[in-house]
């Protein structure tokens, strides 16, 4: 039998096609080059991406960088057979860490691990990460698949994402040093759920016995499925516009509230000495959120510290530019929520809470 192998064997017989890569590439090539962008020609194929900075406009710039993935919504997406949107998430949780630094994010590149390769599949992820960065006005320039059966399930697949942007020298946010007692903190609402949590997520789901083709409680014109996947909202071209604007010189920080909710990502823009309390009956949360909380008997606290809750983006500002940015960002098309005031903080919970959530 052995013999038999000799000078036959092939990458193929153990798992990897080399040719359902390549045409893969070939076909995802148009959906790449619709991200272009000044300073990017999103090409595609060669052994690393480029961008030209100068030709973006940027004068004295420094980089910033993030990465992240999309956790255990992946899973849905595979369970549901719905990949259109994922890579809308994947960058989504770039772009977002990158803004909140007053950045412009310019480029993005993915990675996209499987067990074995199913090029439409692939061709759907990328679909929506092209869509994703068409909505952050970043370049889609370089990626990775990786086909890796022993390793991932067939049908499973992983995906990470790395953004680099841009902010010219001395305008990077936050402004700690500027930062005082009785600052405003702005919420921008969040689509639902984003993309964290989503093992707590799929153990309520569990738990409620819904299957994921049903109505969802929460959205009956949806799927349990399709309610759960939609995706991670992207601030990117509504701050930038306001940080431009008339306005935008009284935004101090901005908060991602990604993992760790409101208590673990307000005190990352924060100096020392400073907390926030927060109003939390003046937050609009989504109907998914009350459902979880019920379905699942989740205490407001751990609501808190798993889950935006309706918030994916806090906003500090100076209290006298309160109004005109709360306005600008309406203009833009987001609902915003006056949430929250920046106090002293000595000890105990740097986040403190007035009220109940809305669940």
């Amino acid at each position: 039998m052995k013999s038999d192998l000799i000078n036959s064997l092939t990458y193929a017989d153990a798992g990897v096609s080399i040719d359902a890569g390549n045409a893969m590439v070939d076909e995802i090539k148009p959906l790449v080059r619709a991200t272009r962008r000044p300073g990017a020609d999103a090409e595609i194929g060669g052994f690393g991406g480029l961008f030209d900075l100068k030709a973006a406009g940027f004068k004295d710039p420094i980089l910033v960088a993030a990465n992240d993935g999309v956790g255990t919504k992946v899973k849905i997406a595979v369970d549901t057979n719905q990949h259109h949107t994922i890579g809308i998430d994947l960058v989504a949780m770039c772009v977002n860490d990158i803004v909140v630094q007053g950045a412009e994010p310019l480029f993005f590149l993915d990675y996209f691990a499987t067990g074995k390769l199913a090029a439409d599949i692939g061709v759907e992820i990328v679909r929506g990460i092209a869509e994703g960065c068409r909505i952050a006005g970043c370049a889609l320039i370089g990626g990775e698949t990786a086909e890796m059966p022993g390793l991932y399930a067939r049908g499973d697949y992983d995906l990470a994402g790395f953004a680099v942007g841009a902010a010219e020298r001395g305008t990077l946010l936050p402004r700690l040093d500027t930062i005082r007692e009785g600052d405003v903190i702005l919420g921008l609402a969040s689509s639902g759920v984003h993309s964290n949590g989503f093992s707590l997520v799929r153990y309520i789901v569990d738990m409620a016995r819904v299957k994921w083709e049903a109505p969802a409680p929460f959205a009956p014109e949806q799927s349990l499925g399709e309610a759960l996947l939609t995706p991670t909202r992207i601030y990117v071209k509504e701050i930038l516009a306001v940080l431009k604007g008339e306005s935008g010189a009284g935004i101090k920080a901005l908060a991602h509230i990604t993992g760790g909710g409101f208590p673990d990502n307000i005190p990352r823009v924060l100096p020392d000495g400073f907390g926030a309390r927060l109003d939390l009956s003046s937050i609009k949360a989504q109907p998914v959120f009350s459902w979880l909380s019920k379905a699942g008997g989740v205490a407001d606290t751990e609501m808190l510290r798993t889950f935006n809750c309706g918030i994916g983006m806090a906003v500090v500002v100076a209290a006298e530019h309160a109004d005109a940015i709360a306005n600008a960002f309406t203009t833009l098309g987001e609902t915003v929520s006056r949430f929250g005031v920046i106090t002293q903080h000595v000890d105990g919970d740097r986040v403190r809470y007035d009220g109940r959530l809305p669940l």
